[in-house]
């Protein structure tokens, strides 16, 4: 099997290492192997985060190139912008429609960019933009965007919910569990 290159973008305390380590969890499981990146930007919250799967037969590297990436996560707009680069012309930008301030918006240095969606429509990359915020709010936290992104994620590639389940019992605190698995069926079925 060809190496499939996927990108989780999004900022600190966003859960995007988190999302990484489920899919870092399943896709041994199911026969692959994978590497993972370790984080590039700022992890504390609020910094730029990205992280690298790669996943296939056999994987030399956790690194993807501009242009590599069949799927990108995004946990935010401004981060699916930023990293629209890496994107293959056939890849498939899977975001959230959530706008998170950094920090330079914060203090009033700049303001955030305006028609970002307008902008990644003119594009031509194909995207699945959701409310993911909603959905994780209706699970029981909004600390739970990255695992119903993972949901989407699971339903566009026709991946079993089976392994992504076992991996939150294996990675995910018992008490957080169930809202995780909740979150992960909110997503999966937000996608027809």
């Amino acid at each position: 099997m060809k190496t499939t290159n996927i990108m989780i973008v999004g900022v600190g305390g966003q859960g995007t290492l988190l999302a990484s380590r489920l899919l870092g969890h399943i896709f041994p499981q199911m026969g692959y192997d994978v590497k993972i990146s370790e984080v590039h930007g700022m992890s504390q919250r609020g910094g730029s985060v990205v992280t690298f799967v790669r996943y296939g037969s056999e994987v030399a590297s956790p690194i993807i190139e501009k242009g590599e990436a069949d799927y990108i996560i995004a946990f935010e707009k401004l981060e699916a912008a930023r990293w629209l680069s890496y994107l293959k012309k056939d890849g498939k930008l899977i975001s959230s429609s959530q706008q998170i301030d950094p920090m330079p918006v914060i203090t009033g240095s700049c303001s955030y960019p305006q028609a970002l969606e307008e902008k990644i429509a003119q594009s031509g990359v194909d995207e699945i933009c959701l409310d993911v915020l909603s959905l994780a709010n209706k699970a029981g936290s909004s600390k739970a965007v990255n695992v119903v992104l993972l949901g989407v994620f699971a339903k566009l590639t026709g991946i079993s919910p089976d392994p992504f389940k076992e991996a939150i019992d294996v990675l995910v605190k018992e008490k957080f569990r169930n809202l995780n698995k909740v979150a992960f069926d909110l997503g999966y079925s937000a996608v027809f």
